[in-house]
């Protein structure tokens, strides 16, 4: 799925882009080599976009996004390992985004992403 693709646009704006795309954590290659070239950032962001809002199972992404299930799903728990999703929420507060559709977006990404972290960690204390 392409950056013009009008799924991927409605799922990830060029304006919300311009938000996440900030909060990213950077790639950082392995110490000891190997592994593939990172992958486009806006395609994984968007996949899991995709994942969250639809509450599909990891390994229902469609192919079309061009994003391995297994891909989404790793860049899904690094972003929660690293706070994405309250540096989001907080950029969606803060005045970046304020006003514009894509703040209750993001109100509905965060809130899925938080909902499925908790229900994961919920799954592995039992």
């Amino acid at each position: 799925m392409s950056e013009g693709d009008p799924l991927a646009q409605r799922l990830v704006s060029d304006a919300l882009w311009a938000v996440v795309e900030p909060l990213l954590p950077r790639f950082e290659p392995r110490r000891q080599g190997g592994g593939s070239a990172p992958l486009d950032e806006r395609a994984a962001f968007t996949a899991v976009v995709y994942v969250l809002t639809h509450g599909c199972a990891w390994r229902q992404l469609p192919a079309s996004f061009r994003v391995s299930a297994a891909t989404a799903h790793r860049r899904y728990a690094s972003w929660t390992r690293t706070g994405l999703w309250e540096r989001l929420r907080g950029a969606a507060l803060d005045r970046r985004i304020a006003g514009q559709p894509d703040r209750d977006w993001v109100a509905a990404i965060v809130g899925a992403a938080t909902t499925r972290s908790a229900e994961a960690v919920g799954r592995s204390a039992t």
